[in-house]
């Protein structure tokens, strides 16, 4: 039996929508949670940050507090409410500030705060989400939750940080790029899965399994994310595509496409990193199919979430650890979805 399918024996053959159905009472009382935060804010910025709660998407992050801390789908308890707010706000806050950066325009496939509010005010209401979000975390009894969360948010900044200060920088390598994505996304994966977790009173080798699988996770989602950023469709993903490569941001597709292109060609992809001009994304797209770069980024995708499965197999008889294993066939889901069609 593979690390996939012992993770995946223990539960019914479910679609992955079926699977979220298990959450809805723990999302339904997230929602409750975070409205009721609106008036803990001052009341000249309550509908910026509502508007922000309304195109928040997915929720990923949460569902993996609730998920590694799975104690039976009626067992909402308010600390893991709590821990999937603090993780939902810190998000919410970077993608403000990345909407920002990136000059996107949809999230969600609404205007971002940024178009709708002007940047200036939008940075601002990043910086407010956060501090608001360490806040609920310095509500729990222990310190220790309110400290794992600001070292977490420090280490998202910082990622964020160094790929501001690397756009258009041609040297970056593979490690420098994973260093990056570890920071500034796979660590509020691992975040998440680590408060459920432990929140929910789990032994330590599972906490340990789980904040590992999280970290992968969050590797493996953050190169679907910038294969999406070439391969997607914007109505379909539900965001500004392409802002990678016109911010000058050197992502694994990138980086393969690099090494896989002719001398002139790579010359004048190195040129238009460099110099900012005008991003030719059809020709990229184009150029990364013909020299088969979708089927190695897929691959690094797929070893993270290999190592992610075997983190967690030891503990394939907690239902906590097979819920979690459902969610990397989630994400080779959303990847397959991006395939290009063959042909002309």
């Amino acid at each position: 039996m593979t690390v996939r399918s012992a993770l995946t024996a223990g539960l019914p053959r479910e679609g992955f929508n079926q699977l979220f159905v298990r959450l809805q009472p723990h999302m339904q009382e997230l929602d409750r949670f975070l409205r009721s935060q609106l008036g803990s804010f001052e009341p000249e910025i309550r509908g910026l940050v509502e508007y922000c709660l309304d195109v928040s998407g997915k929720r990923i992050r949460p569902a993996l507090v609730f998920f590694s801390g799975w104690r039976g789908a009626e067992q909402v308890t308010p600390e893991l409410v709590r821990a999937a707010a603090v993780v939902e706000m810190v998000h919410l806050a970077t993608l403000v500030h990345d909407d920002i950066m990136d000059g996107a325009e949809l999230r969600r496939n609404q205007p971002t705060a940024a178009r709708r509010y002007g940047s200036d005010a939008a940075v601002l209401l990043g910086d407010a989400l956060l501090a608001h979000a360490v806040c609920i975390a310095a509500q729990f009894p222990s310190t220790e939750i309110c400290r794992v969360v600001s070292d977490a948010t420090r280490q998202v900044c910082a990622g964020e940080i160094v790929q501001t200060l690397r756009k258009g920088d041609t040297a970056i390598t593979l490690a420098d790029y994973r260093r990056i994505i570890e920071l500034k996304t796979a660590e509020l994966f691992r975040l998440s899965c680590r408060l459920g977790s432990r929140l929910a009173a789990f032994e330590d080798g599972y906490v340990d399994a789980a904040t590992v699988f999280g970290r992968h996770l969050g590797v493996a989602y953050q190169v679907y994310d910038d294969l999406a950023d070439f391969f997607g469709e914007e109505k379909r993903i539900g965001k500004t595509l392409g802002t990678d490569l016109a911010g000058g941001k050197v992502t694994l597709p990138m980086l393969v496409l690099l090494q896989r292109l002719p001398a002139a060609e790579q010359a004048d992809l190195l040129d238009e990193i460099r110099t900012g001009r005008v991003p030719q994304l059809e020709r990229r797209r184009a150029q990364m199919k013909a020299h088969g770069v979708f089927a190695e980024v897929v691959a690094g995708v797929q070893v993270e979430l290999e190592a992610g499965a075997k983190a967690l197999a030891p503990w394939s008889h907690l239902e906590p650890a097979l819920l979690l294993g459902q969610l990397i066939g989630l994400l080779r889901e959303q990847v397959d979805g991006l395939r290009p069609a063959t042909g002309p």
